[in-house]
């Protein structure tokens, strides 16, 4: 009788505070103290705070107050500067397993280890969490002996080894691949809430073993998984790990809140797959080392267009001399220019804005780059095919446009005409 327990979230106002000022007027019935236990403390008003104030200033001395709380920060200066703080810290996996097996012991049941420390991990140092998490395992196989994959289909979660078979997908940027295997989850009845937040401490995992081996001892897992990940770790780079973090930790918090949890986690893989769908300096990372993957198998990206040979500037072949005849249309896209440039989304407007016009050796619409994340971006047949269709709406006729990366530094004058440059003159001696 004299402990008594307030749960401050739903007894938060002044008037509740007031009846605890008139209650610790009277002296515990038996023992030396009455313990007043306030749970869930910072949830209190302001008034109510102010309210409790003076009885923490003066309390009888026979009564103790315990305010609990996991947000110490929400609590006023005043309150906290009157109070003995004692912050508890979380319980290890390997005292959390030790628990449950003397509990299963007790209770005649058995489970497999894996099984009894994936329940300690998913607690996240908190015994109350792992024995209700142990208590729902049991319920569902009442007889039996738990084992880690009946632990995985309670809890929703799922196995290492589909991050790890996800991970191979998102490298070789197979995007078809990734979306069969978000469809086998939700076939399964997986948590997508808790795949995301498990997917992010996979990548957590890689990202420790990356940058130094000998924080191995901190990660819960079998020698063989190590090794698993230190080959996985081998074959990406820090900042394409840090970005995969970035997203899918973003991702985590928009699931608490989504109903289409399905389809925000395919958007976040396929932003894995394809990096250029983003514009932050992560990403650009991600661009730049697929370009490189792609030199080094021997892919240029600065092709012309998706279907013809990739062209290399030769100087002995340049057009340094005008044309004779520029065809129409591609005068009417030079005159046009910026009014399409405008009409295109926002990074290709952004490269199209420094590509410089120049004439093809077959007649056709010629755009040099001098960035060759630009040239390889439209040399993809999705971005080029965009352009193609923009300019045949803006002059009402189709145009062949080639692609082409300016070389050896040389200055684009000497390889090229400058088309802006000779139409502009023809309009400007019309007008004259």
């Amino acid at each position: 009788m004299n402990v008594i327990e307030i749960d401050a979230a739903s007894n938060n106002g002044v008037e509740n505070i007031r009846e605890i000022r008139e209650e610790v007027t009277y002296r515990p019935t038996e023992g030396k103290y009455k313990v007043y236990i306030i749970d869930e403390v910072h949830m209190l008003s302001i008034g109510a705070f102010n309210a409790l104030l003076k009885t923490l200033e003066e309390p009888p001395p026979y009564v103790i107050f315990i305010l609990a709380t996991t947000e110490a920060h929400k609590i006023p200066v005043t309150i906290l500067s009157r109070c003995q703080r004692y912050d508890f810290k979380r319980i290890s996996v390997d005292t959390i397993s030790e628990r449950l097996y003397e509990l299963l012991q007790k209770e005649g049941a058995d489970a497999k280890e894996d099984a009894i420390r994936y329940i300690a991990r998913a607690a996240d140092g908190a015994m109350r969490d792992a024995l209700s998490l142990l208590d729902q395992c049991i319920a569902f196989y009442p007889g039996q002996k738990l084992t880690y994959d009946a632990v995985l289909d309670v809890l929703g979660a799922v196995d290492t080894e589909v991050f790890g078979e996800l991970l191979d997908m998102v490298l070789a940027q197979d995007v078809a691949g990734a979306m069969a295997m978000v469809e086998r989850l939700v076939a399964d009845g997986r948590e997508l809430g808790q795949f995301a937040l498990d997917f992010v401490w996979y990548f957590r995992n890689l990202l420790l073993l990356k940058c130094a081996d000998e924080t191995a001892f901190m990660l819960d897992m079998s020698s063989e998984n190590k090794k698993s990940l230190r080959e996985k770790a081998g074959r990406m780079d820090t900042e394409t790990l840090i970005r995969y973090i970035r997203i899918f930790s973003e991702l985590s918090g928009q699931l608490k809140y989504s109903s289409q949890k399905r389809v925000l986690l395919e958007v976040a893989l396929i932003k894995l797959c394809r990096p250029q769908m983003e514009q932050d300096y992560g990403s650009l990372l991600g661009r730049i080392e697929q370009l490189e993957q792609k030199a080094e198998a021997g892919v240029l990206v600065s092709s012309a267009s998706p279907s013809a040979a990739p062209k290399t500037p030769e100087v002995e072949e340049a057009p340094k001399a005008v044309p004779k005849a520029i065809p129409e249309e591609v005068r009417e896209v030079v005159k046009n220019w910026r009014d399409i440039v405008s009409g295109m989304p926002g990074l290709s407007r952004t490269y199209l804005s420094k590509a410089r016009l120049s004439l093809g050796r077959g007649n056709e619409l010629l755009l040099v780059f001098e960035d060759v994340m630009a040239a390889g971006y439209f040399g993809r047949e999705e971005e080029h095919r965009l352009l193609e269709d923009t300019i045949a709406q803006f002059i009402g006729r189709q145009v062949e446009v080639v692609v082409e990366e300016s070389g050896g530094g040389r200055p684009f004058e000497e390889d090229h005409v400058d088309l802006e440059q000779v139409i502009n003159m023809d309009i400007t001696y019309e007008d004259e």
